[in-house]
Order: C-alpha cells, then sequence, then structure tokens
C-alpha cells in the first residue's frame, strides 16, 4: 500500500458541455501509475466516493471520480445528501443521462488522468450501484483491462439510466471482444437486483465469454459497502475489496 497521497478538485474539459468537476486522488510520487474511474451511486460525487478514490489512490493508482451530473450545474458539484427529495432530484438527473454523454465524461477523465497525473495507458473501472451501472456501460465502450462493479442496477432491464433504448446487457459481447475482465458482487437479499437479474448477467457474461466472475453474499443488502449505514455489512465489504484489489493488481500492474 503506498503510504502517502495527493488529492485535488480538478476541472475536466468535455467537449460537449462546461467542465465538469472531478475528484483526483494518486500517489504523492507522481510516477507512472494505472488509472482507475471510480463511479459514484445515486447520490454523486460524496464524500463517500472521495474516500473511495482515496482507497484506490492508496493501493498505487491514479483515482478519478467525475460528477456526473455536471450537466445540471453547480447543484450537482459535491454530490447529494441521502434523502427522500433529493433521491427524487437525482433519478430527474439520471433520466438525463446519455450513452453519448456519458462515453465522453469518462473518456475526458481518463485523457486528464493521463495529461496531467501521469497516468499509464492501462486503466480499469469501479463502480457501486448506479456507479456499477455505469462501469458496466464504461466496459462495453472504453479501452479497459480490469472491471469491478457493485450491485449494479438496471443492468437487463431496459427503461432506466443507460438501459435506454434497449438494456446495457445487449451489450456484453462489446466486453468480451475488449477482453475486459469483470469482476461483480451481489447481495443476495438486493431489493433492485434479484436473483433472476443475476441469473440473466451471469448467463449473457458466459456465453459471450467475458472474464469473469460473480460473488453473491448471503444475508446482504443492496449499498452493503458503505460504513455508516443500517445495510453496511463489514465481512461482505472487506471480502469484495480484497478481490477488488487482487483484480487490479492483476490486470493493471
Amino acid at each position: 500500500m503506498v503510504a502517502v497521497i495527493t488529492t485535488e478538485d480538478v476541472q475536466v474539459e468535455v467537449g460537449d458541455s462546461a467542465p465538469m468537476n472531478a475528484y483526483l486522488a494518486r500517489p504523492s510520487d507522481r510516477a507512472p501509475r494505472p488509472a482507475v474511474l471510480v463511479c459514484s451511486e445515486l447520490w454523486g460525487l460524496t464524500d463517500q466516493v472521495r474516500g473511495i478514490a482515496r482507497q484506490v489512490a492508496e493501493l498505487g493508482y491514479v483515482a478519478i471520480a467525475p460528477n456526473i451530473y455536471h450537466r445540471a450545474g453547480p447543484e450537482a458539484a459535491a454530490g447529494f445528501a441521502e434523502s427522500d427529495a433529493n433521491r427524487t432530484r437525482a433519478f430527474e438527473l439520471v433520466g438525463d443521462l446519455t450513452r453519448d454523454g456519458v462515453e465522453a465524461d469518462l473518456r475526458a477523465c481518463v485523457a486528464f488522468a493521463r495529461e496531467h497525473a501521469g497516468a499509464t495507458e492501462k486503466t480499469g473501472v469501479l463502480g457501486f450501484s448506479l456507479g456499477g451501472h455505469l462501469a458496466f456501460f464504461a466496459a462495453t465502450r472504453l479501452d479497459l483491462a480490469a472491471a469491478a462493479i457493485y450491485y449494479p442496477g438496471w443492468v437487463p432491464v431496459a427503461g432506466t439510466a443507460l438501459s435506454r433504448p434497449e438494456p446495457l446487457l445487449e451489450h456484453v459481447p462489446a466486453i468480451a471482444s475488449g477482453d475486459v475482465r469483470t469482476l461483480m458482487f451481489f447481495a443476495e437479499r438486493d431489493h433492485v437486483i434479484d436473483a433472476a437479474q443475476r441469473d440473466q448477467i451471469s448467463a449473457a457474461l458466459e456465453f459471450a465469454g467475458v472474464r469473469h466472475e460473480e460473488i453473491v453474499y448471503p444475508g446482504a443488502q443492496h449499498a452493503f459497502f458503505f460504513p455508516g449505514r443500517e445495510v453496511h455489512d463489514p465481512s461482505a465489504a472487506e471480502d469484495s475489496w480484497t478481490r477488488v484489489t487482487d483484480l487490479f493488481a492483476s490486470e493493471l500492474l
């Protein structure tokens, strides 16, 4: 583990909009390091997401977490506190996301990490819930070596986020052709992703020939990873993070 990291809030140029704010964390030695995109939950670029970026940087990577809602303006710059009203607003912003826009944002972040933070060509992605959905999408569009995806909503179901007009699951062959090693974490008692959806995702990955593994944590619930929540499952969080660490070390270093 890297002992010292540096962090900063940065502005990333995106061609079709005003600059996007993002959070960058990297080892302070500034040696060339692989990049990891960190995709946030529904709540956006919160302190918890920044914390994950720091954890990734401590493993020896250039971590960059975009504000995927940046086109909505300043209201979304620091993410949203968890509340019913903010959930409603965040889902409105999810409805405004487009595949081309998100792809442009993620590509711009990778380019920024390479130009301004010394990131190498090797790139991975990590995402949680909505961020898992975005990470799955990234694996179908970007040149990635590894994708760590936590309980991604709406992947096999059309109509929400980037599963429009058709489900993202239909694009699994692109993950195979890009040879993106994919690690997926699910919760047995997930109210968003049921067992049938998990089976659909697994079958599609298997049929396409994606290098992948799915882990289902018994008794765990959606959003089990983050401390401070009633659904937090320390055992599942610890085990999954060990697997993420191993995945990135195997595919990025």
